[in-house]
Parts: structure tokens; C-alpha cells; sequence
């Protein structure tokens, strides 16, 4: 085989070649998804046919260079960065909720004033957390399931972030905190800690909904109204852009699709939907591709989830296998949310698909977690490697040993 720069540059991609895989058949997936929704887009806005699909192009391409950059970084490093970056994320996230972008009365974004670039803090912030919750846990083992000395420390910083996170974007708020949860359980936090976590959390959310309906600031019409909605209180409310118009819309993209779908680039449902390249384009996959396309895509993302947790048992380390689950279980969780918006489960929450909906900096951050999450299996492969190269080594010592001993006899 020729020594050309694509065969050197594979041999020194390492980690688990399974979430390679699953990475660049989302990719893919998502540049047909994106350029086959984005039609009516590019009408509205007098661009070519073609300036989302190479926008997401280029996007997708650093995407998977950035993992490749964060995954050759040992991810030890990561665990002296952790609390530099949750400080850093904290300031950023109060900013945010009172002078970041606005939309449905709602504050989640910041333009970078020199590149112009916006994007979500949050998902700086639950990066940052879960790189400080897997250092934190690691170093409580002794102590967590004491409340005071080993839980607190610990679920601190959770609440600082979903409290600032929860006025403007619930959905990620909660998401964070029932992801949190699982990531205690999984480090032997007690189960009524974290079911008085639990209790608190709900009690924490009916109080905000409360003083938000009282003062005006934060969201509550909004929940309120989604809510409704989904429940079928509201069906006179199915004008354009409201949240029963998309789930409609949905429904029937789903409805078009049946088994097989109708075929790439034949979505009719497209030119209705009001986001069908970001919070609903997994509709828009099932209608063009059906139902074997849509179970496709959620075996994607378990088996990315399954082979997270095998790098979880295999890691020795425990700073190392808290941040591969967590990281993994946040990713796969929030896809799951998508994907049950879209097939009216649960109500409309505004979350993307990562790796498959149309984002800039939220795709970039989504490839970092996952860099970090192929870090510590390339540490892991490399560790066992050395093992066997040690214990292949011994045995041939004790061969040559035995053999010159039977020689003397």
C-alpha cells in the first residue's frame, strides 16, 4: 500500500473506529438532509441551491478535524482544564440571559464581536460541566456518598448551571439535570441523594415558572403555551411558525414517508415546515427515507452510546470513564429528545440533532465532546496494547528460560 497523506493520516487516527464510523455516516447523512431541506431556505434568502450544502460542508469538515485534533490530546490534560473552563462559562452564561440574542423571549446566544460569530453558551457550559463533574467525581469516590462532604461539592456546580440555563432554554436545563442524575447514579451517588435531587428540581421548576408568570421575565407563556399544545388544548392555534402548525407538519412529513419513504430530495413537507433543517429534520429524513431510514439513525446513536460505554468499563481511570459516559450519555440523550419532538412525544423543545442538523459553533462543540470521549479510548487502546506487548514479552523470556534449563538437563 502507497504511503500517501490520506493512508499517514489514517494510521494515526486511533480510538474506537466504530465512532468513527457512526461520526462519518452522520455526516453524510447530514449533508443529504440539510441539502435536500434547505430548497425553500435558499429561495427566501436569493442564495444558490447549493450555499447550505457546502456551508455545511466546510462546517462538518472542520467539525471532524477538530475531533481528530482533541482526540490525539491525552485527556488527562482535559481534567486541569475543567475548572478554568466552567469559570470562564459561568460569567458567559449570565451575560447571556441578560444581553444575549433574543428569540421567543428567550436569551441563548452571543456574537463574538471580532469574527462575528454567534453561539449557544450553553453548550460551552455543558461541555465545561461535564469535564468538572468527571474530575469532581473522581476525586470523591472516598467520600460520595457521604451528603455533606462528597454529594455538595459535586452537585453545586450543576445547579449554578441549570439555574442560569433554565430561564431561557428549560429544555437544555432539564436536559442537563436528568443527565447529571444518571451521571451520579453511574458514580455511586446514594439513590435517595439523588432523588431529593430530583424532588428539587421539580419544585425548583414550578417556582420559576411562577416568578417568571408574576414578573414577566423568563419564559412561562411560552412553556405554558407548549405544553397546551401538546396536550391538544390549543387546536384553533395552527397558524404558521406555532408549535401545533410544526407538529402537523411533522406528523404528516412522517405520515408521506411510510417504510420506505418517498425517496432523497422528495420531501413535500419541507416547504411547510418552518425549521425542517434543524429542530425537525429528523421528520424530514423519515419522509424521504421511512421508517428503516429513521431506526437507522437511532441505531446510530445507541451504537455510539454502547461503544461509550465499553470504553467506560474498559478505562481503569475513573476521571477518564466518568467523561466518556457523560459526555456520550448528554449527545445521545439530546438526540433521542429531537427525535421524540419530531414524532410527538413529548412537547417541542427547540433541541437540534448533533451532527445532523444544520449548526455552525453547535456542531464544532458537539466534535470536541466527541474528540474527548475518542481521547481516552486511544488511551485506553494504547495502554492494553502496551500490556500485551509486556505480557507477550514475558512469555518469551519464561520460553527462552525453560528451554536453556532443559538444555542444561
Amino acid at each position: 500500500m502507497k504511503d500517501t497523506p490520506v493512508n499517514k493520516l489514517l494510521n494515526r487516527t486511533k480510538g474506537d473506529q466504530v465512532i468513527w464510523a457512526v461520526v462519518i455516516v452522520l455526516s453524510f447523512i447530514s449533508l443529504m438532509a440539510v441539502y435536500s431541506s434547505t430548497g425553500s431556505l435558499a429561495y427566501r434568502m436569493d442564495k444558490n441551491a447549493s450555499y447550505y450544502l457546502v456551508k455545511q460542508l466546510l462546517v462538518l469538515a472542520l467539525g471532524v478535524l477538530i475531533i481528530y485534533w482533541v482526540h490525539k490530546v491525552n485527556y488527562t490534560r482535559f481534567s486541569r482544564l475543567a475548572l478554568l473552563l466552567y469559570i470562564i462559562s459561568v460569567p458567559l452564561l449570565i451575560y447571556t440571559l441578560f444581553f444575549g440574542a433574543k428569540l421567543n423571549e428567550g436569551s441563548r446566544w452571543i456574537r463574538l464581536p471580532v469574527i462575528n460569530l454567534t453561539f449557544q453558551t450553553s453548550d460551552l457550559a455543558k461541555l465545561a460541566l461535564f469535564m468538572l463533574l468527571a474530575r469532581l467525581l473522581s476525586m470523591k469516590q472516598a467520600d460520595i456518598k457521604d451528603l455533606k462532604k462528597g454529594f455538595i461539592p459535586v452537585l453545586i456546580p450543576v445547579i449554578v448551571t441549570c439555574i442560569l440555563i433554565a430561564p431561557a432554554n428549560l429544555s437544555t436545563a432539564l436536559m442537563l439535570g436528568f443527565t447529571c442524575s444518571l451521571l451520579f447514579f453511574i458514580g455511586r451517588v446514594r439513590v435517595k441523594h439523588i432523588v431529593m435531587l430530583a424532588l428539587g428540581g421539580l419544585v425548583g421548576v414550578v417556582l420559576l415558572f411562577f416568578v417568571s408568570k408574576v414578573t414577566g421575565f423568563g419564559r412561562a407563556a411560552t412553556w405554558q403555551q407548549r405544553i397546551e399544545d401538546f396536550a391538544g388544548g390549543k387546536k384553533k392555534d395552527d397558524k404558521k411558525g406555532s408549535t401545533v402548525f410544526q407538529v402537523q407538519q411533522a406528523k404528516i412529513a412522517i405520515a408521506n414517508g411510510g417504510v420506505k419513504g418517498l425517496g432523497p430530495g422528495n420531501s413535500k413537507q419541507r416547504n411547510f415546515l418552518p425549521h425542517p433543517y434543524s429542530d425537525f429534520i429528523y421528520s424530514i429524513i423519515i419522509e424521504e427515507y421511512g421508517l428503516v431510514g429513521g431506526a437507522v439513525i437511532i441505531f446510530l446513536y445507541l451504537l455510539f452510546l454502547w461503544r461509550s460505554i465499553l470504553i467506560f468499563r474498559r478505562c481503569p481511570y475513573a476521571f477518564g470513564a466518568f467523561l466518556a459516559v457523560g459526555l456520550s450519555i448528554t449527545l445521545v440523550f439530546q438526540a433521542m429528545l429531537n427525535m421524540a419532538v419530531n414524532v410527538h412525544l413529548v412537547p417541542v423543545t427547540g433541541l437540534t440533532l448533533p451532527m445532523v442538523s444544520m449548526g455552525g459553533s453547535s456542531i464544532w462543540f458537539t466534535s470536541i465532546a466527541i474528540g474527548i470521549v475518542l481521547s481516552v479510548s486511544r488511551y485506553v487502546d494504547e495502554m492494553e496494547g502496551k500490556k500485551k506487548a509486556a505480557a507477550a514479552k514475558a512469555a518469551v523470556v519464561y520460553d527462552e528460560e525453560e528451554i536453556e534449563e532443559e538444555e542444561e538437563a
